[in-house]
């Protein structure tokens, strides 16, 4: 619970990083995520950068890929489309909240 608790601090804390503590953070391997990031299901902050770095949403990426893969045992390439799909659907809900604020009452 400890480590949970941790975890949804440092994402709560908008602290960026490194592919190394994102290991650790997700309890994906290097390759896995690796997976994920030439997919563009994981995106680091500058891509072009040597070493990259990694916003807490891609922290909470990760850790669902991870949730996704030992919950339901599904490969890395599936949890990257469930991970694609899950946005696609928060930018809808997104657009459909922006839509509703703007109509008349």
């Amino acid at each position: 619970m400890q480590l949970e608790t941790y975890q949804f601090d440092f994402v709560a804390s908008g602290e960026e990083c490194t592919l190394v503590e994102l290991v650790t953070r997700s309890r994906l391997t290097v390759d896995e995520l690796q997976e994920l990031i030439d997919c563009g299901a994981i995106m680091p902050v500058d891509a072009a950068e040597s070493l990259p770095r990694f916003a807490p949403p891609a922290v909470s990426a990760a850790q669902t890929a991870a949730r996704l893969r030992d919950e339901l045992a599904i490969d890395i390439h599936a949890a990257a489309l469930a991970l694609r799909l899950l946005q696609r659907i928060r930018d809808l809900e997104t657009q459909l909240r922006s839509m509703h604020a703007r109509r008349p009452l």
